[in-house]
């Protein structure tokens, strides 16, 4: 992928964006009652830890001083039960913000899938699978950060943060500010932080989203790169792009490994100051000893906020662009709307017509150019052509996966931009040549789901198609587990599901691409009987290379360069000697070759 296409990764915007926090807050709207319930835990935990400090200061100073065993006693219990009811306020903050943020991600991530499928196949097209893995899984995780780790929590920080403030300049305003003397050193330290891990931030999510990117590809064509004896190049090229992100993650783990112990460092100068000011008041001035050692433990407990809300700050920032890019994908245009009052015919006979359609998948490069056809109720009709002729764009565009530039597309008298998707997509079986098998049961593959479609009508329509020999000779028959993509299984015999799994669904339209390319001879016989029963009675059009298989259709139509050029039966396109006959004669002429090939083969062995 060229550096454009992470153009996305690398965008990290403003740290914060109060018209993206608001959509953001929207996914917390419906746990409202956890949220507002763990941030009153929070500033009950805050609370509780500024009294730490204050008993102590009272233990030494009204108790230790006086020798009061039993007041000392009763303090000590106090910090105890203050300890132990703070322990029990955080786990209640975490579990709750936890488990509300898992709740979360399921939300996002489940209208991010409700889009995915949403979307026109022109969106896959020109979006790589990669980045769309990286939307669904790591932005969505890095939300599920923010809602756990820094909505509710930063006002617990920020609660301690003015709540020791205030207690210490209420104890002595002059040791209060020497405390608050390393502020501006602090202040560097944390804006100098936050500059290199934005950019170390940066870094790793573009290296993040190439990895996706690179192994999806990868994995795709597992294939392709062993036939090609590329393992060892693209275990290089993967090395390198993983070196990449292990290098950008080391250099964020050295500026935090480097903050953390300068704040502490900072912190401990505050510490010296105070012992040095505050021993001296202590000795002259008339400070107590217990104010001196709770200064102490307020400016130990005041720093580690400000780490935390440095850390925040990352969060934020991190959030505030991974939810750009998640509320991108949200927002992406269907492109085609359904319509306000969507088609549902309650009988369909089955007529397509196409009207002087237009399309093209980029502007300026027509692949159908003024485009009419008409297939009438219950006829066969094949279209042929040569690769890039645009037989495809044809099935696209039946089925509405894309929409006509110009013209429009009939199916029973009704546009089909007028029609119910579903009803739409349901009313067409396709047969691809590409068949695509899900992880699952060989039955799960055939019905697809579908409640309605029965077990014994699974059956009858593998055994119509002659998948049945094959699928009961599995252990568990159609119970037998599908592995990813359908591996373990032959091209035929995926290619057998696939009729079998269109046959179930009985469709009143057939659609045919390039089905029987991939099947054996014999299979193909089988087929053949297959489809004249499966096509009998429904309107079929059936896209073809081979042209000994659509030999008994009812028509043939001929498209050239987009255009439809001929049209007519077998017979008849072989007697007009126009494109169709010499696409015939090319054939032919290679089935001679590969036949007296073979013959030559056999009689030299």
């Amino acid at each position: 992928m060229s550096a454009h296409d992470f153009h996305e990764e690398e965008a990290l915007g403003k740290a914060y964006d109060h018209r993206l926090m608001r959509r953001l807050m929207g996914f917390l709207g419906p746990y409202w009652k956890e949220a507002a319930a763990a941030l009153g835990l929070v500033l009950v935990s805050a609370t509780l830890a500024l009294a730490g400090p204050y008993l102590t200061k009272i233990a030494i100073d009204d108790f230790i001083a006086h020798h009061d065993l039993r007041g000392l006693s009763l303090v000590g219990i106090g910090l105890i039960l203050v300890m132990l009811i703070q322990a029990a306020v955080d786990y209640g903050q975490m579990s709750l913000m936890q488990s509300t943020g898992q709740e979360i991600m399921f939300d996002i991530r489940m209208r991010l899938f409700k889009k995915l499928q949403r979307l026109p196949l022109s969106y896959y097209d020109r979006t790589p699978v990669g980045r769309l893995m990286t939307r669904v899984t790591n932005d969505v995780d890095v939300l599920n950060e923010l809602f756990t780790s820094g909505v509710v929590t930063i006002f617990g920080d920020v609660f301690t943060l003015v709540g020791i403030l205030i207690v210490m300049v209420a104890m002595n305003w002059e040791l209060a500010i020497v405390s608050f003397s390393v502020m501006p050193l602090i202040f560097v330290v944390t804006m100098i932080f936050r500059i290199k891990v934005r950019t170390t931030y940066r870094d790793v999510r573009t290296r993040l989203a190439r990895m996706n990117s690179y192994l999806n590809e990868n994995l795709t064509g597992m294939s392709t790169v062993q036939i090609m004896n590329r393992e060892a190049r693209n275990y290089a090229q993967f090395s390198e792009i993983n070196a990449g992100h292990r290098d950008a993650n080391l250099r964020s783990v050295f500026y935090y490994a480097i903050f953390y112990p300068v704040i502490e460092l900072i912190g401990a100068l505050a510490t010296a100051l105070i012992i040095w000011y505050g021993g001296r008041q202590v000795m002259w001035a008339g400070l107590t000893l217990g104010s001196l050692v709770a200064f102490l433990q307020y400016t130990q407990r005041f720093f580690r906020p400000i780490a935390d809300i440095s850390e925040k700050y990352n969060i934020l920032q991190a959030a505030m662009a991974s939810s750009e890019r998640v509320f991108d994908l949200l927002d992406s245009p269907l492109e085609m709307p359904e319509p306000e009052s969507p088609r549902r015919p309650a009988k369909l006979a089955g007529e397509i017509r196409f009207e002087n359609v237009e399309f093209s998948y980029k502007a300026g490069e027509p692949v159908l150019r003024d485009v009419s056809l008409t297939v009438a109720p219950g006829e066969k009709v094949a279209i042929v052509g040569a690769t890039g002729a645009g037989k495809t764009t044809i099935i696209n565009l039946l089925s509405r996966f894309y929409d006509v530039s110009g013209g429009r597309i009939l199916v029973d008298g009704i546009d089909v931009r007028d029609w119910d998707v579903k009803a739409l997509r349901r009313s067409i079986g396709v047969v691809l040549q590409d068949v695509f098998l899900f992880s699952g049961t060989i039955e799960d593959n055939l019905r697809l789901g579908d409640e309605s479609i029965s077990h014994e009508r699974v059956v009858a329509a593998a055994r119509q198609v002659h998948a049945d020999a094959f699928i009961e000779r599995l252990p568990l028959a159609y119970g037998a587990e599908v592995r990813e993509r359908g591996a373990g299984f032959s091209v035929g015999e995926k290619q057998l599901l696939s009729f079998a799994r269109c046959l179930a669904f009985d469709p009143h339209i057939l659609v045919l691409d390039e089905a029987t390319s991939s099947v054996d001879t014999d299979t193909e016989i089988l087929i053949q009987d297959a489809l004249h029963k499966l096509m009998a009675g429904r309107t079929s059009v059936v896209i073809a290379h081979r042209l000994s298989t659509i030999q008994d259709v009812d028509r043939i139509v001929v498209l050239h360069k987009g255009q439809v050029r001929e049209s007519g039966t077998h017979q008849e396109l072989l007697a007009q000697r126009g494109i169709y006959y010499r696409l015939y004669e090319l054939q032919y002429q290679a089935q001679e070759r590969i036949g007296a090939s073979a013959a030559q083969r056999a009689m030299a062995e």
